[in-house]
């Protein structure tokens, strides 16, 4: 019976320390940063088990066979429709701002497609003008709704939205929703789809939560973009999720949510719609043809708005081109040579990311943070400050914005070039979840998202660098501790 035990033993000790040799190889054979290898090597040395389990939940970017095969066809498919966009050579920049010019070339070279001008755009301040606005447009609807959403909870403002959709449906309106998982657990748990599905709106649950599968797909990957297409010549993306800021998280005592969204009419909308087939093949496995329309929708709106803006599209995310999120970031703070204002409700940037912003402050520019004072992440909330220190050493203005959430995500490099999206200053954002961004190479527009900013800057308290080298050293181990971390976040 002992020698027995002493075999089960031993035999056990080996398939465990084989079990962390195997994981710390798949560790360091995949290329990411130094820092997030060192943090995950030590979870899983330090404690074992659950850092083994960590590793194989959220250490790598798996879709899962299924979607690993649907995402390259649907690739194939992106390729051919931006080969397609193409052939309208009248609709792409070839004269833009010397500070865009970098980053429009390396989106050319990394998505094969380049910047898209005469375009209107909008800037929606409040969530209210944005519902009404988008109302209207499902009104005036003539053959396609679709849209993109993390969060769509019912309720208030968007049950307006809601049936809208349905009355578009049933006057045979196509309306294609897709919805994440996760991010949308509370409503998929409610009889609005099953009500919505029957009056003839298409709902596609992106990403399922499955706790059968979660060896088999990393469960945390997302589908965090925000976007609406109409007729696929007006489209939509920004901050803001599909929910009433009323009543969102309304008990968790932050305040409301801030957003901003941007309303397009022209060939970039177009661009849009290639991303948004793109998702749709992917979850649903159905190859869609461009709208009957396209051509049509892209002429028209060339002529008719001949001098609006040059934005350029970059969707990130499986299957985009790895790290141009990260790339375009980098190559607009590098830009910058007067003033840069970046806000962002989780600043948890790379290294990368946090060398660029202050070596911009250190060689002259003016260089403004503005992050909310509370967000609804406190781990989030704790590995952000551990950056301050070093911020604010090099010159950078921190902003905490104190009348509720700030939700926004934007950039503006020296009054010129914005970027708008979905995208949070963390790792999640940076290099896992589906993400859009839109970069606007505009002074007149660039001009209103300042004064945008600058409201938020007005409600906003600045931190005191030297009252913040005096915090309780007690905050500066917490701080440190989820610094840490902040690869793993």
């Amino acid at each position: 019976m002992i020698a027995i035990h002493a075999i089960f033993n031993c035999i056990f000790l080996c398939s465990y320390w084989l079990l962390i040799v195997l994981v710390t190889f798949r560790v360091l054979i995949k290329r990411r940063a130094v820092p997030s290898s060192m943090a995950w090597l030590l979870v899983i040395y330090v404690l074992p088990l659950i850092g083994i389990i960590t590793y194989l939940l959220f250490g790598e970017s798996n879709l899962g066979k299924q979607r690993s095969t649907r995402s390259k066809i649907a690739w194939s498919s992106t390729m051919r429709r931006i080969q397609i966009l193409k052939t309208y050579k009248h609709i792409f920049s070839t004269e833009h701002s010397a500070i865009a010019s970098s980053l429009f070339k390396l989106c050319e070279h990394r998505q094969g497609i380049g910047a898209l001008r005469g375009n209107h755009i909008q800037l929606l301040k409040k969530t209210d003008d944005t519902i009404i606005s988008l109302i209207k447009d499902i009104e005036l609807a003539q053959h396609s709704i679709d849209m993109v959403f993390y969060i769509w909870e019912s309720g208030g403002l968007v049950d307006h939205v809601i049936k809208k959709l349905i009355i578009a449906a049933k006057r045979g309106i196509r309306c294609r929703i897709i919805l994440d998982s996760a991010g949308c657990a509370n409503f998929f748990s409610s009889s609005c789809p099953n009500i919505m599905r029957q009056a003839g709106v298409n709902i596609v649950e992106a990403l399922h939560v499955n706790l059968l599968r979660v060896f088999l797909r990393r469960m945390d990957l997302r589908q965090h973009r925000k976007m609406i297409l109409i007729d696929d010549h007006i489209a939509y993306t920004g901050s803001m999720n599909m929910v009433d800021p009323q009543l969102f998280k309304k008990n968790i005592g932050i305040g409301q949510w801030v957003d901003i969204m941007v309303r397009i009419d022209g060939p970039a909308a177009s661009a849009m719609s290639i991303i948004f087939s793109s998702d749709w093949e992917i979850e649903t496995g159905q190859h869609v043809l461009f709208p009957l329309l396209f051509n049509t929708h892209i002429v028209a709106a060339h002529k008719l708005i001949s001098t609006g803006h040059t934005i350029q599209i970059i969707p990130s995310g499986p299957g985009c081109p790895e790290g141009i999120i990260h790339q375009a970031l980098l190559i607009s703070l590098y830009e910058a040579r007067k003033k840069l204002i970046i806000t962002t409700p989780y600043l948890v940037p790379s290294d990368d990311l946090l060398h660029a912003i202050c070596t911009a402050a250190q060689r002259g520019v003016e260089v403004h943070i503005i992050i909310p004072q509370n967000n609804d992440s406190v781990l989030v909330n704790w590995a952000s400050r551990a950056f301050f220190s070093e911020l604010l050493k090099a010159g950078v203005l921190i902003h905490q914005f104190q009348n509720g959430l700030l939700h926004v995500k934007s950039v503006l490099i020296d009054q010129q070039l914005s970027l708008i999206g979905t995208v949070n200053l963390d790792i999640r954002s940076l290099w896992l979840n589906f993400e859009i961004t839109l970069v606007i190479d505009s002074k007149d527009f660039s001009n209103e998202l300042e004064k945008t900013q600058e409201n938020y800057i007005a409600h906003s308290k600045t931190i005191d660098p030297k009252k913040w080298a005096n915090r309780p050293y007690w905050e500066r181990i917490v701080e440190r501790l989820f610094y840490f971390l902040s690869p793993l976040l």
